[in-house]
C-alpha cells in the first residue's frame, strides 16, 4: 500500500464550483477517481471551503484501464482534475 507522502498531489484543479477548491488548489484529504469517465467522486458543490490546510491527494483511482492505475492506486507524478465529461474529472487519465 502507497503511504500519503506517496500518494499524487492534485496538483492544479479548475472546478471553481468543488467545496475542496482554493485559488485553483485541491484541499480535500484524499479524492477518489472512478466512474465511467475517471471522474472525481470527491467533487461537492457547497456554499463553503474545506480543507484549507492541506494540498489534495488521489486515495483511489477506480479506472484500472487507467495507465497510471496500479491495483487501485495511482501511480502518476501529480495529477490535475477539470472539466472533460463531467464537470470534475482526472484530466491525466490515459487509457492502457
Amino acid at each position: 500500500m502507497t503511504s500519503t507522502q506517496e500518494m499524487p498531489q492534485v496538483q492544479d484543479c479548475s472546478v471553481s464550483e468543488c467545496g475542496y477548491n482554493a485559488d485553483s488548489g485541491c484541499h480535500a484529504g484524499a479524492i477518489t477517481i472512478g466512474g465511467d469517465h475517471a471522474h472525481c467522486g470527491t467533487f461537492v458543490e457547497i456554499s463553503f471551503r474545506a480543507g484549507m490546510e492541506r494540498t489534495g491527494v488521489v486515495g483511489a483511482c477506480h479506472r484500472t484501464d487507467c495507465r497510471h492505475n496500479e491495483k487501485l492506486e495511482c501511480t502518476a507524478a501529480a495529477v490535475q482534475v477539470g472539466s472533460a465529461a463531467d464537470k470534475a474529472d482526472c484530466l491525466t487519465y490515459a487509457a492502457r
